[in-house]
């Protein structure tokens, strides 16, 4: 084989092989294509495998099957009951439709863009229809489920191609001014629950303090009572035994209650009296029989 003859089949299988590599295209598993022709679309390819298209006159533009996100910048909003809210949000879609997707935005990044302002636009709408506690409560979920179908609405009305899978709130917070605001009204608050429950306990308090003063009152003077009887009842015992002392030996008697008057009398270091000498008071000292001081 002459050498011209191989440079033939040479230039042959280079021309093959720039055309084959222009022809096929590989589309992933994780992705979907369109083929074009001079910017109009031939195909729409779902299932991966090896393909063919015309070679040098058609190209292929590739997007994802698989989750995307996108995230809006901060949105101020006016919530229901006035209260500016600052809203970081995130959304996750799915590019279903290849062909409205490549009319309307062409690629991700203008996507990104419109879609951003589609959710900001149905965050204004939905959360201007409820309050603070609303978006911080269990009814979170429900006004997140509205935002989303709005936003699945607006992107199928504009004909994105995608379907808007879920919309979050990543972070809500109020501006600082609102912050404020907001930390002195509860302070507020605060403090005038905490006054009035000082007073309702010092309410309370006066109650139980009344009641223990009344009780007390009561058991005192019935204390007293019962001292009194059981006073006077030891008053009645002493008398009758003393009675019954003087009636077995009169004279015991009697010189007994002399010697508790002179010990009473006469105890004090600095005691002086007056007295006759042949006073009654005197007649113990005498004698024992209480005859007088001369023993009369």
């Amino acid at each position: 084989m002459s050498r011209r003859t191989l440079a033939i089949i040479g230039a042959v299988v280079v021309v093959l092989g720039i055309v084959a590599n222009s022809a096929l295209f590989t589309v992933h598993q994780t992705q979907q294509a369109l083929v074009l022709q001079f910017g109009d679309i031939r195909r729409e390819i779902q299932e991966p495998g090896l393909k063919v298209k015309l070679p040098f006159v058609q190209n292929v533009l590739f997007y994802e099957k698989r989750v995307l996100n996108v995230d809006p910048p901060v949105e101020r909003v006016i919530l229901a009951d006035q209260k500016p809210l600052l809203v970081d949000t995130y959304a996750r879609y799915r590019i279903t439709n290849a062909s409205d997707f490549y009319k309307t935005v062409r690629n991700e990044l203008r996507v990104t863009e419109r879609l951003g302002t589609v959710i900001n636009a149905a965050l204004r709408g939905v959360l201007g229809n409820v309050t603070l506690s609303s978006v911080i409560s269990d009814e979170r979920a429900g006004i997140m489920t509205q935002i989303r179908d709005q936003v699945n609405a607006e992107s199928k009305s504009q004909g994105f191609g995608i379907e808007v899978l879920d919309v979050r709130i990543r972070r809500a917070d109020l501006p600082d001014e609102t912050s404020q605001a907001v930390y002195a009204r509860m302070r507020t608050e605060r403090e005038r629950e905490a006054a009035e429950f000082r007073a309702q306990g010092y309410e309370v308090a006066q109650r139980i303090r009344a009641s223990a003063d009344r009780e007390a009152t009561v058991i005192r003077a019935e204390a007293n009572m019962e001292a009194e009887i059981e006073r006077g009842l030891g008053d009645e015992e002493a008398n009758r035994i003393y009675a019954e002392a003087y009636g077995q030996d009169p004279e015991f008697f009697r010189f007994y209650r002399a010697m508790q008057a002179y010990r009473r009398a006469l105890g004090g270091a600095s005691t002086s009296l007056v007295l006759s000498p042949d006073s009654d008071f005197f007649r113990y000292f005498g004698s024992i029989d209480g005859g007088g001081p001369s023993g009369e």
